[in-house]
């Protein structure tokens, strides 16, 4: 795709008709002044306009080749041309990488929150950060975190990137002008943006007041779910995932700070340039967008209510088939068709766990009390399903309910095979639903 020309701009004059690069997994190429990559080499001893050449490795040098990630960028000044890292002070108390009974616990209990109040005081995205859940440990390359935030200003001075693993956000509220090596993004609730382990980024606020749920994923990567007796299409295309085109900035920036997350403890280290120095870049290893109201769900046509894992849109595998470390499912608008069905999701129990976020509109298992911007959490093995009105409305309809379609919606989950550990401060929150298992109470019995 060809560029737009090049400018050197800072975040408030993102253009909104963003060139994007399509496809998923692509080994892309991209250039802000053209001649800027070299014709044949990855390093030569001069790379054209006297740019440095730098890779960065999203899995080891000797990952098989279906799976090898990397990509070369050719960079203004390398990345390696800071100050020591320090820890960064005040330090972000409230991330965790790592789960254990000494800083998170576990319960089988029904989790929810209400939506999170966006706060007055002055909070980027790194400072609005806060860990929910998680398990395993990011420094054994096995586990997940799942994160929220709350954010009314842009980052000034400063670019955020974590060692520990990819970052899936899913904006609820507020547009995220996202700014990386490989180029800029603008991502709108309704989107989601994979930013992968060890990008640096920045995040700028066009809206203002922002609030969102990050997945960040320890030791493995996005991928496209296979799609089995599906056939070739449907699910997400991988047509539709967007990476960035080249962009750079050429100009002195003292004090400029990078924070990265490592073990999930923040620290930083000052610059006096922008990382978001590279003029050219190819490789398969790039931050991407999706569009989630491009993906094609599949429904059932005839009797029951299909598995969740039917709309899923990414997942993250582990070594055994078949079970994700995380997968990231969506509930669209669709068609419900099926007759003599009980049609809301089933009451259920799970060997995986289900975190689930609402972007905007309702949810079809949850009259009430489920909001956008809140969240719910349902371990390993802990039961769930509709909520008392949806039961009771969804029976009192009878069998001969026509074809439905659901509409103005999307809620999402992140499930995982690993049991999460709950934060103490998720579970402290003031924005917790105590009143969650009231929903539930009472179903009656209709034994006849």
């Amino acid at each position: 795709m060809e560029n737009q020309p090049v400018t050197k701009v800072n975040g408030e004059d993102f253009p909104q008709n963003l060139a994007y690069q399509s496809g998923f997994g692509n080994s892309f190429s991209s250039e802000a002044i053209p001649g800027a990559l070299p014709p044949v080499q990855n390093s030569p001893l001069l790379c054209p306009l006297g740019l440095y050449a730098e890779q960065i490795s999203g899995t080891s040098f000797t990952s098989p080749r279906k799976l090898n990630l990397r990509s070369w960028l050719y960079r203004i000044k390398p990345s390696v041309t800071h100050e020591p890292f320090k820890p960064r002070v005040p330090n972000q108390e409230k991330l965790l990488s790592e789960f254990d009974q000494s800083n998170s616990c576990a319960t089988p209990t029904q989790l929810r929150w209400k939506p999170v109040e966006i706060p007055d005081s002055p909070t980027d995205f790194i400072d609005g950060l806060c860990t929910i859940c998680g398990a395993g440990s990011s420094f054994l390359r096995h586990g997940f975190a799942i994160h929220m935030y709350t954010a009314n200003k842009s980052m000034d001075n400063c670019a955020f990137c974590s060692a520990d693993g990819d970052f899936l956000i899913v904006p609820q509220q507020g547009r995220l002008w996202i700014t990386t090596e490989c180029g800029r993004l603008q991502v709108s609730p309704g989107e989601i943006v994979i930013l992968p382990q060890g990008f640096r980024f920045a995040v700028d606020l066009p809206d203002g007041p922002s609030r969102g749920y990050v997945a960040e994923i320890f030791g493995t990567h996005f991928q496209l779910p296979d799609l089995g007796p599906i056939g070739a299409n449907g699910l997400a295309a991988p047509r539709d995932f967007l990476a960035p085109t080249a962009w750079f900035e050429d100009s002195p920036r003292p004090g400029y700070t990078i924070v990265q997350k490592f073990g999930g403890q923040l620290f930083t280290a000052k610059q006096d340039f922008s990382p978001f120095n590279v003029v050219a870049w190819h490789g398969n290893y790039v931050p991407y967008k999706y569009d989630l109201s491009k993906f094609c769900p599949y429904n059932t046509v005839l009797v029951d209510h299909g598995d969740p894992s039917i709309n899923t849109v990414l997942t993250a595998p582990t070594e055994k088939p078949g079970v994700a470390l995380i997968d990231f499912v969506i509930f669209p608008p669709r068609w419900l068709v099926a007759e003599h069905t009980f049609r809301p999701p089933y009451y259920h129990r799970n060997c995986m766990s289900e975190f689930m976020g609402l972007i905007h509109g309702g949810y079809e298992a949850k009259a009430d009390g489920f909001l956008p911007g809140g969240a719910s959490l349902h371990s390993c093995m802990t039961p769930h399903g509709p909520d008392t009105k949806t039961y009771e409305a969804t029976i009192a309809g009878g069998d001969d309910a026509g074809p439905f379609r659901i509409k103005d919606t999307m809620a999402f989950m992140f499930e995982s095979c690993l049991i999460p550990r709950i934060c103490p401060w998720a579970l402290d929150s003031p924005f917790m639903d105590h009143d969650y298992y009231h929903c539930w109470i009472g179903l009656r019995s209709h034994f006849t």
